[in-house]
């Protein structure tokens, strides 16, 4: 119940947070159009006078807007943070509980075949994981809706753009890297051991599951995927 209220909670602040991007980025475009103030550029001209080619009220209250926002988004960010630790360590302590033994029914008279059995692997809420449609109930892909890893940059033209990875995804598995020590080698060392394989990734996107497959492989810019993330949630 904790590990889903938890949940619950880090979706909402998600939301939340992208709202404020919007909103930074919508007064960071005003403020950077041809001709604008910038973001810090003088409000005066070289004589000392208020520039007249501004609205200088506007502008001062639109920075002192986005310097509100930065710290809510800030603010939120680390709230996500702590949240998303404690996933992590619920995940992993339900991982290391033995497992149950399963339990056959009492009933003497009853043959194997008969007998209900409780199976001894947990529900996918003990996990707080999310399953994906699948063909057949025992071929189930349970994807843990954790991520770890968040893309930063894509370059244009490159096999991450082109297998469909977005600026700001948030990468909960590639490959077989998931969590753990030394993310950033591990997702290296998965991309150049399947060099031209394509490699399942599940991304969350404005808090909903994405699965992708992308294809390492040599292009006209640096790496084999051609993008940069960093690991916000260690």
């Amino acid at each position: 119940m904790v590990a889903t209220n938890v949940k619950s909670e880090t979706m909402t602040l998600m939301e939340k947070r992208t709202a404020l991007e919007a909103q930074m980025n919508s007064i960071i475009d005003r403020l950077c159009q041809p001709g604008g103030p910038g973001l810090s550029d003088n409000l005066v001209d070289s004589e000392g006078f208020p520039r007249s080619d501004i609205d200088i009220p506007v502008v001062r209250a639109e920075r002192h807007r986005l310097s509100e926002l930065r710290n809510d988004h800030r603010e939120i960010t680390e709230k996500i943070d702590q949240n998303l630790q404690i996933l992590h360590s619920a995940r992993l302590a339900s991982r290391s509980s033995p497992p149950k033994e399963s339990v056959q029914g009492n009933n003497e008279e009853s043959s194997n075949q008969n007998s209900p059995v409780v199976s001894a692997v947990p529900s996918a809420s003990s996990y707080n994981v999310v399953l994906r449609d699948s063909p057949s109930a025992m071929d189930v892909d349970v994807i843990a809706s954790i991520p770890f890893v968040m893309v930063d940059e894509i370059a244009d033209a490159s096999p991450a753009a082109e297998d469909g990875l977005q600026l700001g995804d948030q990468i909960v598995k590639f490959g077989n890297v998931e969590a753990g020590e030394n993310l950033l080698q591990r997702l290296a060392s998965e991309a150049q051991t399947n060099q031209g394989c394509a490699i399942p990734v599940v991304v969350l996107r404005q808090g909903a599951p994405i699965n992708l497959a992308v294809t390492p492989r040599t292009w006209q810019g640096r790496g084999l995927l051609g993008y940069v993330c960093h690991l916000p949630y260690q």
